[in-house]
């Protein structure tokens, strides 16, 4: 009498549990990269960085504790006036910002003949490097012979100072800040958030005799709502941290007008050479930026609408 074969994975268990682990070993080789990246470049920087804000070099490393943080509170005579300036630039170009992003997109989304060259067009700036950014509008922001002020002139209006003037600089920088993103990635998110409300929604609305106004604002709003949220959350995150365009086109003048956070952290690390007090500096904006973030995600249950949500 023939012996019944054994179905091979009742046969042999130790090579099924052999070839678990090797499957294992090779899972943990492939993502061994990232997790060695995120190790040396991530999170022995995030450790190492706070260890340092609680010393202070002279000339060497010396422990004192909570000494930076009490200093930025207390002892900074910039410390509040940088983060009310980051606040003020954020709560201008944010808003701005979402707003801008979202007609761009209503604009693109309509099929209309030559869409997607008009899309290449609104993208365009994003793309520009923020130095050669930053020098256009230095040149057109020029008081004397800038083309803004030439193009004001021209219908009789005495325009301003614009980066020279103490008013007017951190308004300028939100100009700037705007050009290069309303048109870029967030008008992308925005894009394909609309692509994907569905058509019957509106046929539906259409029939019930809604007009516009209404269909945007019961449908296409509630709709796209995850995506408007998570543009704020990364919009309010961008203009906290801004830096590079106070760099280059003001260095945080006239008067400190344009002196941000992030600018007063950069120079308290790498011109006076204080690490420890910057990075207690740094510290303290990622404990404000999660504090923000948490909040947004509390509110964000009040008025964000999750089509897949089950309840």
């Amino acid at each position: 009498m023939s012996k019944q074969a054994t179905p091979v994975w009742k046969a042999s268990p130790g090579k099924h549990s052999t070839l678990r682990r090797r499957e294992a070993i090779q899972g943990y080789l492939l993502i061994s990269p990232w997790v060695l990246g995120f190790l040396i470049f991530t999170l022995f920087p995030f450790v190492a960085s706070f260890v340092l804000s609680l010393t202070k070099f002279r000339p060497y490393p010396e422990l004192v504790g909570f000494q930076n943080y009490a200093k930025a509170f207390a002892g900074d005579p910039l410390f509040w006036g940088s983060l009310k300036r980051s606040f003020l630039f954020g709560a201008l170009s944010v808003p701005l910002g979402i707003l801008g992003s979202l007609v761009c997109a209503l604009l693109l989304n309509q099929r209309l003949r030559g869409t997607p060259i008009f899309r290449m067009l609104y993208y365009l700036p994003s793309l520009t490097p923020i130095v050669a950014a930053s020098m256009l509008w230095i040149w057109i922001f020029q008081p004397d012979f800038g083309v803004l002020n030439y193009l004001l002139d021209r219908v009789g209006i005495d325009g301003p100072g614009w980066l020279n003037s103490i008013e007017w600089a951190l308004p300028s920088l939100v100009i700037m800040s705007l050009w290069g993103t309303v048109g870029g990635d967030r008008m992308i998110i925005f894009l394909a958030g609309l692509q994907g409300v569905p058509e019957e929604l509106f046929d539906a609305a259409m029939i019930d005799g809604a007009n516009t106004w209404r269909r945007f604002w019961h449908i296409t709003l509630p709709m796209i709502s995850p995506t408007m949220f998570f543009n704020l959350v990364l919009g309010i995150i961008g203009a906290l941290k801004v830096f590079a365009p106070a760099y280059i086109a003001t260095e945080g003048g006239p008067a400190y007008a344009t002196w941000f956070y992030v600018l007063h952290l950069y120079q308290q690390a790498f011109v006076y050479s204080n690490m420890g007090y910057a990075s207690a500096l740094a510290w303290i904006f990622f404990v404000i930026v999660l504090m923000f973030t948490l909040v947004q995600v509390k509110l964000s249950g009040k008025w964000v609408y999750y089509t897949a949500e089950v309840r």
